[in-house]
């Protein structure tokens, strides 16, 4: 899920595509996925600079709520 996170799509529903087609899930359950693993200390340790990021984006999003 990290490395998908880091790369980049070229345009709209071509990440959802990827999703669907590499990891076999909706984009709904994915997201799921992804929320939860974004508060796991290993998906950190593993991969500091996408967790941070997306992190920021996910904090950024429910301030503006």
């Amino acid at each position: 899920m990290l490395a998908l996170e880091r790369r980049g799509f070229p345009g709209p529903g071509a990440k959802e595509r990827a999703i669907r087609e590499e990891l076999g899930l909706s984009p709904v359950r994915y997201y799921q996925l992804l929320n939860a693993l974004l508060d796991d200390t290993r998906a950190l340790a593993h991969d500091p600079v996408t967790v941070n990021r997306l992190r920021r984006i996910r904090e950024t999003r429910r301030a503006d709520r």
